[in-house]
């Protein structure tokens, strides 16, 4: 890493010399891609320069104590080194994090899709869970949950519920949670108290701008009907819901829960984009060598990320073999624990792959 850190420094510095030669600084063009380069690389270097420093200081303050023959400058000398120490391993660490590829996605809002899979009315009401969960985990950030499309069952629980979170890093909080949720428990249906397993699927899909994905509106069947959601009579007396198909891949969105057409397929477009975005992502991932879909953060639906496991009161990541108690809690919205795990293997994972550990 401090190799690589090396390098950059000496990049930075060559960036810097080049801005005095004339043949650069008369190119108004080539002025701005060094100042931009420049820029992205300002914290990175002045933060190894910082560690550096403290790095040099250690080195000779350890120097002291070896060499010093007065005991109360040994002693504080002894104290300067750990406090040296500690802000070395603070430094490395925050070095570690700037050398991490970004991910451009991570200040977005999401759409979040729960979808019942395996196990009939048992998995429409984890879904349900699945779904309370999440929002009491979005109040607890004070982002804000919007509802887009609901299939209620009538046992309280969805066949598939689409929403919208709101707030600052929602995507880089949620992105982990894509995948397929499995949970262990006696169903309320179930009158003999044998434990069924169930599941469900989560997607997690980073809101798009328009310039980032072009949807072609011959591309684009519109139906319009009645809404069938708990909007109430408003949305009942004239036709608001929102169905769209993607001629081109299939895809159907739906969107019923606001009180104007207008607004509903405005939302809808939003999930459609989101979709589309993510299908093209999933694509380049596939045609790379170095994918990332074997590490934490590939998102792929079709695995089992996480057991909930009632009778055992446990939660199992499988991805990176966390196990977590207090499922209740953890139900209630209190995922913190697991997603900073999550982040943090998936950062180690990224820094394996840019060679930075």
């Amino acid at each position: 890493m401090l190799d690589k850190l090396a390098s950059i420094e000496q990049r930075y510095e060559e960036l810097h010399n080049s801005m005095a030669d004339p043949a650069v600084s008369s190119n108004a063009t080539r002025v701005r891609e060094i100042t931009r380069e420049i820029s992205g690389l300002e914290e990175l270097v002045a933060k190894y320069r910082e560690y550096k420093t403290t790095r040099d200081a250690l080195e000779k303050t350890r120097v002291l104590v070896r060499d010093e023959s007065d005991e109360e400058m040994r002693v504080m000398a002894k104290d300067e080194i750990v406090k040296l120490e500690s802000d070395e391993t603070r430094l490395l660490g925050e070095l570690r994090f700037l050398l991490l590829p970004k991910d451009s996605r991570d200040d977005k809002d999401v759409f979040v899709e729960v979808r019942a899979g395996t196990g009939g009315d048992e998995a429409a009401l984890f879904a349900a869970d699945l779904y309370r969960m999440y929002t009491r985990y979005a109040e607890d950030k004070r982002w804000k949950v919007e509802l887009v499309d609901e299939n209620r069952t009538g046992l309280k629980g969805f066949k598939e519920v689409v929403f919208e979170i709101k707030g600052k890093g929602a995507f880089s909080r949620m992105k982990y949670e894509s995948g397929v949720h499995r949970v262990q428990r006696v169903p309320v249906t179930e009158a003999q108290g044998r434990v069924h397993t169930s599941t469900a699927t989560v997607a997690v899909l980073a809101e798009v701008d328009e310039v980032e994905v072009d949807v072609k509106q011959d591309d684009l069947k519109i139906d319009i009907f009645h809404a069938s959601g708990h909007g109430g009579q408003n949305v009942q007396k004239v036709a608001t819901a929102v169905r769209i198909t993607h001629l081109p891949t299939g895809l159907v969105v739906t969107c019923q829960d606001q009180r104007s057409q207008l607004q509903n397929k405005i939302r809808a477009l939003g999930v459609l984009r989101a979709r589309l975005y993510e299908i093209e992502v999933e694509k380049r991932e596939r045609e790379q060598i170095e994918t990332r879909r074997s590490q934490v953060g590939s998102g792929e639906r079709a695995e089992k990320i996480r057991t909930y496991n009632f009778p055992q009161d446990r939660v199992t990541d499988h991805r990176i073999g966390l196990t977590a108690h207090n499922l209740p809690k953890i139900l209630d919205g209190d995922l913190d624990a697991i997603v900073d795990a999550l982040t943090q293997a998936d950062q180690s994972e990224k820094l394996k792959a840019a060679g930075v550990v």
